[in-house]
């Protein structure tokens, strides 16, 4: 069985998804981060994993934390945050991010339960060019370690990194991150019964910038 990594930071108005800042104030930003975060959370709760654990940048953990082991993530540029962790694993790992609340069992049952013989790495594509999930059948840091993060060809580098080291990929199917409003909204209509789109539905937004224009 794989073990499932969350990784998050505390949702500190200021500190989280200020790019939804404006139209959002500082504070329905951090809500949304926080609402995002839940939804991830009680997905994974229900793959029956080995171990769920949250990788976490911060000091008040999320109730929905609960059953999870926390480990605080170290210092260091995102590359670095993602090799640690899985420098400390063994055995199938799959690590995800606190950004796509649309995600469901479906999406990481495969890459969860008894891996195919063929794969030794699975890979989630993120739409603005990152990745919403990483998995590794032998985790190793030195995969990740040195791939430039936050940019638009982030995820192209990564996979490269994976197929140039003699990994057998799978591919999960790519999902939108919440970064911008128009992001948050598309999001909401597709998981429209998750706390993230119930939680955007009580701030008022109908729809996306220059919607209309």
């Amino acid at each position: 069985m794989t073990t499932v990594i969350v990784i998050a930071k505390e949702t500190i108005p200021g500190k989280v998804k200020t790019r939804l800042h404006p139209p959002f104030s500082l504070e329905q930003a951090a809500e949304l981060a926080a609402a995002s975060l839940a939804d991830t959370l009680e997905t994974v709760k229900t793959l029956g994993a080995a171990e769920t654990i949250l990788y976490f940048d911060g000091t008040v953990l999320p109730a929905e934390s609960s059953g999870y082991r926390v480990l605080p993530q170290v210092a260091g540029t995102l590359d670095e945050r993602l090799a640690a962790v899985f420098d400390l694993c063994s055995g199938p790992t799959l690590l995800v991010g606190m950004d796509t609340p649309q995600i469901r069992r479906q999406h990481l049952l495969s890459a969860v339960s008894d891996w195919p013989q063929d794969a030794d790495a699975w890979f989630g594509p993120a739409t603005d060019g990152g990745f919403w999930a990483l998995g590794l059948r032998e985790p190793d840091g030195s995969l990740i370690r040195g791939v430039p993060m936050s940019r638009d060809d982030t995820g192209v580098l990564q996979l490269a990194r994976l197929v140039t080291a003699g990994l057998r990929v799978r591919m999960l199917p790519p999902l939108t991150d919440v970064d911008t409003i128009d992001s948050a909204i598309e999001v909401a209509t597709i998981a429209p019964e998750s706390r993230f789109a119930r939680t955007l539905a009580t701030m008022n937004v109908l729809e996306p910038i220059g919607a209309g224009s």
